[in-house]
């Protein structure tokens, strides 16, 4: 069994008399990262909010209530909590009235956990984000070697966990993953009326992967308006399958102040939506370099979120067409990263970036060194 990263985290904040939430999107294991933390313990009361009955306690649970219910048990795990009306508050109910109980739940969709969550939970929660698998977590699972070879097998089919434990079953899976699970909890909102708007936006947004993303111009192609494009896109963040990277502007006129790109969480994902799974030797180099580019700013997020190393991310580009693919700044240090297939490619970090940010540190990252980022 693959061991998740956040295990040993989880484990340090336990019987700290705050309750732990983990999130992250569906099928990413975190149900299975619950029980290899507590199958083996005593007194643990297992609540699934994707259960009608188990929602029905809680819609009108009162603090001696809920005491009735955990009984004696001293671990309270609530698994797809984001189901159950005013989670937050009955969390912390259980919190404050229950002290000497552990409690656990998790989320796949933190527009309805986190938002109901936040206020009531204030200084009362460890709050952790589960990813599909990482880069790292293979290497621990087998060796650096072996991982780097399956690089090209990731960057088209991705890390999530049953692709990756059902080798020759991958595109059936994630055929699963996208036709069922994916837009599960975003199409519960009874303002998404039209699931295929939300389809055809996420294909866009594949096929311009690594570049500039305009919202009016996906509305054009998508058939809707470019304010529901922005939410439809905030939504999927929230579900953990997109996020963001905005442009990077503080000193050039020329600077692009306002650009954003889109990139996927897994590069598994990104190839479902489109239905293209063609290996990596018969792509165009521009699409190889748009899923690398992918790849390892997906990974790096998990590498640095699962570490707890807080920095700001950026791409930067100027009107001149000048950029870099990738900026994080952390303790005032600007680090830029360019991202090449190619390792014999020649890399330059470009002269107006230098002169603006002298004190930045540039590196480009291949094949032949991806373990200096994500290991």
């Amino acid at each position: 069994m693959i061991t998740r990263q956040l295990q040993d985290t989880i484990t340090h904040v336990l019987y700290h008399g705050k309750a732990i939430i983990i999130m992250g999107a569906r099928q990413v294991g975190k149900s299975t990262l619950l029980k290899q933390l507590f199958d083996n313990q005593p007194n643990v009361l297992w609540l699934n909010g994707d259960e009608p009955d188990v929602r029905s306690v809680f819609e009108q649970a009162t603090s001696s209530r809920l005491k009735a219910i955990i009984g004696k048990h001293k671990i309270v795990i609530l698994d797809e909590a984001q189901r159950i009306r005013d989670i937050g508050i009955k969390l912390k109910l259980i919190t404050d009235n229950i002290p000497d109980v552990q409690l656990v739940a998790t989320g796949s969709s933190s527009f309805e956990l986190s938002n109901r969550i936040n206020e009531p939970l204030t200084g009362r929660k460890f709050e952790y984000q589960l990813f599909p698998l990482s880069f790292g977590e293979m290497v621990e699972s087998s060796d650096l070697l072996t991982e780097k070879r399956l690089i090209p097998h990731r960057m088209v089919y991705g890390y999530y966990p049953d692709v990756v434990t059902s080798v020759g079953m991958e595109r059936e899976i994630l055929a699963e993953l996208t036709n069922s699970y994916l837009y599960k909890d975003i199409l519960s909102l009874d303002s998404i009326q039209k699931s295929d708007h939300l389809l055809r936006l996420l294909q866009c947004l594949a096929l311009q992967l690594g570049s500039q993303v305009s919202y009016s111009e996906l509305a054009l192609q998508v058939g809707i308006d470019a304010k529901t494009v922005e939410r439809y896109i905030s939504l999927l963040e929230k579900c953990y399958i997109v996020f963001r990277l905005m442009s990077f502007s503080r000193n050039l006129r020329n600077e692009l102040k306002k650009s954003r790109k889109i990139y996927f969480y897994d590069n598994g994902i990104r190839n479902a939506v489109i239905g293209n799974y063609t290996s990596l030797e018969n792509r165009m180099p521009a699409d190889i370099g748009a899923l690398w580019e992918n790849f390892v700013i997906a990974e790096r997020i998990k590498k640095t979120t699962y570490d707890r190393h807080h920095c700001s991310r950026w791409f930067w580009r100027t009107k001149t067409q000048h950029e870099v693919d990738y900026i994080e700044e952390a303790d005032g240090i600007i680090s830029a990263y360019e991202f090449k297939w190619n390792p014999k490619k020649a890399v330059r970090q470009p002269k107006t970036f230098v002169a603006a940010y002298p004190e930045s540190r540039f590196y480009c990252i291949t094949p032949d060194n991806i373990e200096d980022l994500l290991l």
